[in-house]
C-alpha cells in the first residue's frame, strides 16, 4: 500500500531538480556573483561596466561571469569588439529580485525612526 506524500499530497522535486537548484544557489552564495546577477537583471552590460558597477577588479568579475555562464545563468553576445552579458535564466532573476527586494525593504523598515506617539 502506497503512502500519500507528506505535505498535503504535494510531491517533492526530483533529485535532479534539487541538485540543479542547489548548484544555482551555490553560485549565488557569493556576494560578488549575486551583485553581478542583480546588475544584469537591470540590463545587459559589458565586463568593464559590470566591474565599475559592482566595484570589482576586471579579472575577478570576468572569472565570476565565466562561472555564471558555465552554469547557464548568464550568456554573452558579441557587439563589435566587446562581449555584452545578459541574464540567461529569467527564473533566477525572479528569485534574486524577490529575495534582494524583500531584504532591502526589511532593512529600510528597520532603519526608519520609530513613530512618535503624541499625547502620551
Amino acid at each position: 500500500m502506497a503512502h500519500a506524500p507528506a505535505g498535503g499530497g504535494h510531491h517533492d522535486p526530483s533529485t535532479d531538480v534539487l541538485t540543479e537548484a542547489a548548484a544555482a544557489f551555490g553560485l549565488l552564495a557569493s556576494p560578488a556573483r549575486l551583485h553581478i546577477v542583480w546588475a544584469l537583471a537591470q540590463g545587459e552590460s559589458d565586463v568593464t561596466g559590470l566591474a565599475e558597477r559592482v566595484g570589482g577588479a576586471l579579472p575577478a568579475v570576468s572569472q565570476h561571469l565565466t562561472k555564471l555562464k558555465l552554469a547557464g545563468l548568464v550568456r554573452s553576445r558579441r557587439e563589435g569588439r566587446r562581449q555584452v552579458y545578459l541574464v540567461d535564466d529569467p527564473d533566477v532573476v525572479d528569485v534574486v529580485r524577490l529575495l534582494v527586494g524583500r531584504l532591502t525593504a526589511r532593512t529600510t523598515a528597520a532603519e526608519l525612526p520609530a513613530p512618535r506617539l503624541h499625547g502620551l
